[in-house]
């Protein structure tokens, strides 16, 4: 039963009674009688407003709960003048301030994390209690829509706490983390997608700089007194009077060619290394693209490989390093001769819409193995391959601002693609 409805059956109760007391001294002493009922009516006229202010504050309570519930914290009380009821007033509409400044606090929390996942630069992707992928920043959609399903196997195994480097095409590279939060009481996981291409390459050229330039440095060292002393010996006609001096004549002679070699072999390593900045101009691909087809046309015909164009008839203009892109060029056309065996393709593509080239050959292709590894420095196929044909088509490419991408897209079919989309003159 109810509070109010105690105290009113409480009251009607009290004054029937009182009620019917009177009535016995009705006819006694009618002046007692009347005092008395008006006494009761007084006393009923009370307790109505002595019920009215019991049930106020109740009144207040049950209103205060229900905007607790429905999480409406903008319902406040005004003061009613009653000290008991005032003080619960104030205690309440202090907690509706607090509560209603933490509930806008927390929701410019969540807004403003909102906004650093969504604008973040490093991937973020959120999981749910069932390890299925609930919340992606467009950073990480986009890696995982342009390696669709690559990341899955490797994301799956990653345990709590722990961090992966992964490399795909032997281009771009990501540092994978994985970690967790509280959630309702509940561990959440989350992982980080950052890529460090850049950061890994600047590492890798450190590397192969010094290890280049120190090469360098004692090969010529060594290779020029060497050469001085044989050319010395090979010049003093005394020496090679006797006919048994033949042979370490031509000896000799080997030695000061394998050492021309060796200062030629050294001298592309260090190439590699004294890029000069890049100087861009204005450039048409098209008649570019054709003279450095035409310098490579003896070497296609080798292997009678032929050249196919697919080019707009407009020009097609860059902002580019015409000496640097031409030995992009050399450099992409050599290896794509080189990857067919006899009687190939290479088709070269200028999309003014899509702002790219493509070269393309049927050679060989390359396997799933190789692909982590092929701009990696040293790195070569072939027997006799130095391993900087692409790093320095690398090197160009980035230094240029420009995207590309070597893969065999179908048997028979492999495509350098180069993105001129930054592309400004």
């Amino acid at each position: 039963m109810r509070l109010k409805i105690k105290f009113i059956l409480f009251v009607v109760i009290l004054h029937l009674i009182c009620l019917v007391l009177t009535y016995f001294i009705f006819e006694k002493n009618k002046i007692v009688f009347m005092l008395a009922e008006v006494l009761i009516i007084i006393s009923i006229f009370i307790s109505l407003n002595l019920y009215r202010q019991l049930v106020q504050p109740l009144t207040y309570l049950k209103e205060g709960i229900n905007a607790i519930r429905d999480k409406d914290f903008n319902v406040k009380f005004l003061s009613t003048g009653k000290k008991e009821t005032d003080e619960l007033i104030a205690v309440y509409n202090q907690m509706m301030d607090e509560l209603r400044n933490e509930r806008v606090r927390q929701e410019e929390q969540h807004f403003f994390l909102e906004k650093l996942i969504q604008t973040s630069p490093t991937g973020i992707i959120i999981l749910d209690y069932e390890h299925q992928i609930k919340q992606i920043n467009p950073k990480a959609a986009a890696v995982l829509s342009a390696n669709p399903g690559l990341f899955i196997n490797e994301l799956q195994q990653l345990q709590a706490g722990e961090s992966k480097i992964i490399r795909i095409g032997g281009l771009s590279t990501y540092k994978v983390q994985k970690s967790h939060f509280i959630d309702r009481g509940f561990a959440r996981f989350f992982l980080l997608i950052e890529e460090v291409t850049a950061e890994i390459f600047d590492a890798e050229k450190n590397v192969y700089d010094k290890v280049i330039r120190m090469m360098a440095h004692e090969v010529n060292n060594t290779i020029g007194p060497v050469n001085s002393i044989m050319n010395m010996a090979l010049e003093n006609k005394d020496l090679w009077q006797l006919e048994n001096k033949g042979p370490l004549k031509n000896a000799l002679q080997v030695a000061i060619e394998r050492n021309q070699n060796l200062n030629i072999f050294m001298r592309n390593f260090a190439d590699l290394v004294k890029l000069s900045a890049v100087n861009k101009k204005q450039i048409d691909l098209v008649p570019l693209v054709h003279a450095v087809a035409s310098f490579m046309q003896v070497k296609a015909a080798e292997k009678e490989v032929i050249f196919a164009y697919n080019f707009p008839k407009d020009p097609f203009y860059i902002s580019a390093d015409v000496q640097q892109i031409e030995q992009v060029l050399i450099n992409l056309i050599k290896n794509a001769i080189e990857a067919i065996d006899k009687n190939g393709l290479i088709k070269f593509t200028l999309d003014k819409t899509e702002q790219k080239m493509i070269i393309s050959d049927n050679g060989a292709g390359i396997s799933a193995g190789m692909n982590e590894q092929l701009f990696s420095p040293f790195f070569s196929t072939k027997k006799d391959g130095q391993g900087i044909g692409l790093t320095m088509v690398r090197e160009i490419l980035l230094n240029h601002g420009f995207e590309f991408s070597l893969k065999t897209v179908q048997p028979g079919q492999t495509d350098f693609v180069i993105l001129f989309r930054n592309n400004k003159f």
